[in-house]
């Protein structure tokens, strides 16, 4: 299911208090381009702490 509107124009990067970007491919997640960072959902739930993301870096 994805994120309320409402939900997602509330949500910022907990690191630079940027924009993140909704993305359901490989898997549900908020990224963050500016910091290069990938915040999971986890049944329904961003999980927003900064130690849980993952980095975009990597991913080709």
């Amino acid at each position: 299911m994805p994120l309320p509107p409402e939900l997602q124009s509330i949500l910022v990067c907990p690191q630079c208090k940027g924009t993140l970007e909704y993305a359901t491919t490989p898997r549900e997640e908020l990224h963050c381009h500016a910091c290069a960072l990938a915040y999971p959902i986890t049944d329904d739930i961003p999980i927003m702490l900064i130690e849980k993301a993952r980095s975009l870096a990597c991913q080709k």
